[in-house]
């Protein structure tokens, strides 16, 4: 399929940022008297809104999980937010598209104040049109309407759009908007949770992309 405009999760699709969000989350829980040492657990919060996370992995109503995302952003934003990591081919990927004319974005959960600011710590901002996340006090956060919000601003053809991403989050929000989707297995949702969530297209590593966007 000859796809233009190229929708690209952030965590765990272009970077994998376990060690500054895990370290975040066992802070902010810290603050409840909560003692995480659980991977399995801690790596759950990669990829979804993080308000939501709080509520559906330790029942935090909606003003305590808005309280937990505080302590977790005082942590990451000087510090969590450069514990992180580009995966491999990833500039290799984004150099190929650029050569092909490809329009790339990025549509994530993260606040777009910290997702610049990552895409400039690796210096590949350059490769993007358009960043697209939430805002600092969490509101507008959830992937179905970040989505729709990049579509809408930059008045995409929705046949000729793709969204990437490695949670179930990321492939409902492009189900929902009516836009083709890759759900890539190298970041952090299972393969069960992605087949579960009906992509697209589902691929392994990051050079099987180029072969879906032609």
């Amino acid at each position: 399929m000859d796809y233009v405009n190229i929708l690209f999760d952030l965590d765990g699709t272009l970077t994998d940022p376990y060690i500054g969000i895990t370290n975040g989350v066992k802070i902010a829980l810290e603050k409840f008297n909560i003692s995480e040492t659980d991977d399995a657990k801690l790596r759950l919060f990669i990829g979804p809104p993080l308000n939501w996370s709080f509520m559906e992995y330790y029942d935090f109503d909606s003003e305590k999980a808005k309280e937990a995302v505080r302590y977790y952003r005082e942590y990451y934003s000087e510090k969590g937010i450069f514990e992180n990591n580009l995966y491999n081919d990833i500039d290799t990927l984004l150099a190929k598209l650029a050569q092909n004319k490809k329009n790339c974005m990025v549509a994530t959960s993260k606040p777009t104040e910290f997702a610049v600011r990552i895409l400039e710590y690796f210096k590949i901002e350059k490769y993007f049109s358009y960043v697209q996340g939430s805002r600092l006090d969490g509101a507008f956060s959830e992937k179905d309407e970040i989505i729709k919000t990049v579509i809408e601003k930059n008045n995409l053809d929705k046949s000729k759009t793709i969204m990437i991403g490695d949670r179930k989050h990321d492939i409902a929000g492009a189900n929902n908007n009516g836009i083709d989707s890759i759900a890539v297995l190298y970041g952090y949702g299972s393969k069960e949770e992605l087949e579960e969530s009906k992509p697209t297209y589902i691929c392994d590593n990051v050079m099987d992309i180029p072969d879906i966007i032609k």
